[in-house]
């Protein structure tokens, strides 16, 4: 009886082997060649590193670039003066103190609201201004001054793509911008500069160390310029903001309803957490 068992035994494998190979052939049918590329997709490694914010459209002449230049890598040498963000910008106060900064001003709208809250609680900020809108609202320019707050060069039109530009390009931008300031405000200093979309580059760097310019960035960013309302804005400055914290808020490039809303709310709530700054601007 062994014969006809091992008989049947093999003639089962055989059919078995069978059947596996063609599922086996109909499963490699199914499966592209070539699988789809994944290229263009946002992911950790090609998505936008810093701050993904748009000029303003709002500015004359405003370059609407979608967002900060790849050069802006984390990784790249530090450089003076040596602070801890991207090419050695300041992202901390460097004490337990945190700085409330407001980009791209001065606006007729929303700047003297933010200038009066600020002024009811006592509170010292800093104003990251445009040329264009330093020269258009020399006023405004004059009341910051007058009021105590510090200022600081955002740029001639909130050009994203400076960094990429000449030296030459980049230095007159800077000059332009501190020009603007200083007819509104003769005698006023001029401290720091802050990229527009946080996209730094090496020239610009170069740029800010040879006017005297310490390079600034954040550490608290709300989103603010997408407008996502007073409540989200508080709940991200609560959630993110620590001892030494500088936020990044702005006073113009839009409707900045939510921004100042939510700036009522928050004010008297920090007051109570954290002693507030104006960035220091050294000896006059």
């Amino acid at each position: 009886m062994r014969g006809p068992t091992l008989r049947a035994t093999g003639l089962v494998t055989v059919v078995l082997a069978g059947l596996l190979g063609s599922a086996f052939a109909l499963g490699r049918s199914l499966v592209p060649e070539h699988p789809p590329s994944n290229a263009g997709a946002t992911t950790a490694l090609n998505g936008p590193r810093y701050a993904d914010q748009p000029p303003s459209t709002d500015f004359p002449g405003g370059r609407a670039t979608a967002g900060p230049s790849p050069d802006a890598a984390p990784d790249a040498a530090p450089v003076e003066p040596g602070g801890d963000g991207p090419y050695g910008s300041l992202v901390v106060t460097g004490s337990s103190r945190v700085a409330l900064t407001f980009d791209d001003g001065p606006d007729p709208r929303w700047t003297p609201q933010v200038l009066a809250l600020l002024a009811q609680y006592g509170v010292k900020a800093t104003f990251c201004v445009v040329g264009e809108n330093a020269e258009a609202h020399p006023d405004l320019i004059r009341s910051i001054v007058a009021e105590g707050h510090t200022l600081c060069n955002h740029s001639w039109e909130h050009d994203v793509d400076l960094g990429k530009r000449s030296p030459a390009t980049i230095r007159a931008d800077i000059l332009r911008t501190n020009d603007a300031i200083l007819a509104a405000a003769p005698g006023a200093r001029i401290a720091y500069y802050r990229q527009p979309g946080g996209a730094w580059t090496r020239p610009v760097i170069s740029a800010c160390a040879d006017l005297g310019l310490t390079p600034l960035h954040w550490s608290v960013d709300p989103s603010d310029w997408r407008a996502p309302g007073a409540l989200t804005i508080e709940s991200r400055i609560r959630t993110q903001m620590g001892p030494g914290a500088i936020v990044l808020m702005h006073d113009a490039g839009g409707d900045r309803s939510g921004t100042v809303a939510a700036l009522q709310q928050l004010l008297p709530e920090i007051l109570a957490r954290f002693e507030l700054e104006s960035l220091p601007v050294g000896p006059q």
